[in-house]
């Protein structure tokens, strides 16, 4: 029984930072994608923050929810936002600022979220059950975790990744052609190295970095 109260108080915490924290992700992508000329985002309707619009089921919302129950790091994702980065201008750089545009994103808003934390901890200091300020300070700790997860893990170096983009966009064109060739089996390595720890070696003590200065 307690365990089932202590999922639906996670739930209730993580589940409006993880989604805004996954939808503004997304968004900013199409956002700069616009900005350097390629307006597909737009005109699919994407560059929204209405959730109807960006939610993938499994990746916002399941795996999320069983990652939480888990008690694992929480992460997910939202529908990719559709970007044709051959009508961006400044061709190579115009995919790296796309690319990075999600990852800056959730680092500003962990930074905006350990901010308003602090804000909200004197009010927390005082006597009473601080029923609006408590709540709000979950969910902002929450918000820096789960931003900080999002953007250190996708600035990871593989395609499809965000720092896949980066990396095929430094590298010489021959070889970011070849590191191309590898984006279709791109999930199936990142499913491999999950599986077997070999990311958390990398991200871990990035996160844990990044978090402890912010928290």
């Amino acid at each position: 029984m307690n365990s089932a109260v202590d999922f639906i108080r996670d739930i209730s915490v993580w589940a409006v930072p993880t989604v805004f924290a996954i939808i503004a992700h997304e968004v900013m992508h199409g956002v700069v994608a616009r900005w350097l000329g390629d307006d597909t985002a737009a005109r699919a309707g994407r560059l929204t923050l209405n959730p109807i619009s960006h939610v993938d089921l499994f990746g916002t919302i399941l795996m999320p929810a069983v990652l939480l129950f888990l008690h694992l790091p929480v992460f997910g994702y939202a529908k990719p936002v559709p970007v044709n980065f051959s009508r961006l201008r400044n061709g190579r750089t115009g995919m790296m600022e796309v690319a990075v545009a999600g990852p800056v994103t959730n680092f500003i808003l962990a930074i905006v979220s350990a901010i308003a934390l602090r804000l909200l901890m004197p009010m927390l200091a005082g006597p009473g059950d601080h029923p609006i300020a408590l709540p709000l300070a979950y969910m902002m700790h929450a918000s820096v975790i789960i931003n900080v997860v999002l953007a250190v893990f996708n600035l990871f170096p593989l395609l499809p990744l965000d720092g896949g983009r980066v990396l095929a966009g430094l590298l010489p064109l021959r070889a970011a052609r070849a590191f191309a060739r590898l984006e279709p089996y791109g999930f199936l390595i990142l499913l491999l190295l999950l599986y077997t720890n070999s990311i958390d070696v990398v991200i871990n003590p990035v996160i844990n970095a990044i978090a402890r200065v912010l928290l």
